[in-house]
């Protein structure tokens, strides 16, 4: 696959980024080596190669899910101006 001066100028003005003539030329053929390399990679066999998320193999550290309250209203609360019942209280605003 391999881009024209004309695509270059279409994704330049959709990605709201200004271009001339001369800039357009060398991104056509910049975008092109980019797009060569990317035809590189698809001719690579990876057939029962499974995908990586990091070169060590690792597990992550998990925690029981568990539903709970946090144990934590009175210090949530301690600061507000007025709270009820561990609830902030805010002035009635609409009449």
């Amino acid at each position: 696959m391999s881009v024209d001066t004309d695509t270059v100028k279409r994704v330049a003005r959709l990605a709201r980024i200004k271009i001339n003539d001369d800039q357009a030329a060398k991104m056509t053929g910049e975008l092109n080596e980019i797009l060569g390399f990317v035809e590189q990679l698809d001719e690579v066999d990876i057939d029962g190669i499974e995908p990586l998320t990091s070169v060590v193999e690792q597990t992550m550290k998990k925690r029981q899910d568990g539903v709970t309250d946090g144990d934590k209203a009175d210090d949530v609360t301690a600061n507000a101006p007025a709270s009820e019942d561990h609830f902030f209280m805010v002035p009635k605003v609409v009449e």
